[in-house]
């Protein structure tokens, strides 16, 4: 543990040791991903995503090891269980800073199939990390305005058909894909800019999982429902973590039931799209609640650490 050095110098540290990881790990994946191209049988190209996908697994490690290294927390996490390596999972989760992805890579690693996101096309052009997303086969989306869909209705359907396509490279090998689906990190500004109807988050956007769902919805074991809570972290939770500042992560589990999405009806129907909608602003709401009472203890159990550690007064 290094954590007794100052923060700036951790920061240093960390930033340094979460480049090479990234560099080292990502080079070789997308390398791995250039020899996939040449192999010209589908067992062969199975066996370089699971190649791949082992690396990612070292990838999530060093990260994690770069965090007990900076800083000691202490993790509460519930709902690991009764996972499977072997088995589909849809996640979602909330999301609060550019930590989650590391914290929740990590704690899944060995529980589930490496996390695999939706994202959007301009991240193809990150240096290595874009390269290293392509070759892990990470779906890029190009999301059709409805302005643009108004000009020209012929591309309507193309986002569920490219969607589609790229999801089709995960019917061979148990995957877990990741959608952040309030679509961008909470802050408060953010949630009064939106006049969110939450106390700890923004509106949740069902367009995202709908995709999902609608192009491989019945491979799906689970939905994974994630709650993560940094109880005593500061604003930038990032920066927190890497100057040594974040001493406790809360992870909430929960796996529910795979909802149903008939694409025809969502991409069409009005009221469709405001059933699934309603569905995902009720587990919003319990989202919500969830982590206030999950505040609400970690506030308890440190007021009574403190009075348990008080000096007495003299009298």
């Amino acid at each position: 543990m290094l954590n007794f050095l100052p923060g700036p110098l951790l920061y240093a540290i960390s930033s340094i040791l979460l480049v090479l990881n990234t560099f080292a790990w990502g080079g070789l994946i997308f390398i791995g991903g250039l020899i996939k191209l040449l192999v010209p049988w589908q067992s062969g190209k199975l066996a370089m995503t699971r190649a791949m996908n082992r690396l990612m697994w070292l990838w999530a490690t060093g990260n994690g090891n770069t965090l007990k290294l900076v800083t000691q927390i202490e993790w509460d996490v519930q709902g690991l269980e009764h996972l499977d390596k072997n088995s589909w999972y849809l996640v979602i989760s909330n999301h609060l800073s550019a930590l989650d992805i590391i914290v929740h890579s990590y704690l899944l690693r060995n529980h589930i199939p490496m996390l695999k996101y939706f994202l959007k096309k301009e991240l193809l052009y990150v240096p290595v990390m874009g390269l290293s997303c392509w070759a892990l086969d990470m779906p890029f989306m190009n999301r059709t305005s409805p302005a643009k869909l108004k000009r020209n209705p012929k591309l309507k359907g193309k986002d569920l058909a490219s969607t589609r396509r790229a999801c089709e490279k995960f019917r061979y090998i148990p995957t877990s894909i990741m959608n952040y689906v309030e679509g961008t990190r909470f802050t408060e500004e953010k949630r009064q800019r939106q006049n969110s109807p939450y106390r700890y988050l923004l509106r949740a956007k069902a367009g995202g999982i709908a995709f999902a769902l609608s192009a491989m919805g019945e491979q799906f074991t689970n939905l994974l429902n994630i709650t993560v809570v940094y109880p005593d972290a500061p604003s930038d939770i990032m920066a927190g973590a890497m100057k040594g500042k974040l001493s406790k992560v809360v992870v909430r589990i929960e796996a529910l039931p795979v909802p149903e999405v008939d694409a025809d009806e969502y991409f069409t129907n009005s009221a469709y799209r405001a059933t699934f909608q309603r569905w995902l602003n009720q587990l919003w709401r319990d989202k919500d609640e969830q982590i206030h009472q999950l505040l609400l203890e970690h506030n308890a159990s440190t007021s009574c650490y403190a009075l348990h550690t008080t000096e007495p007064t003299q009298s």
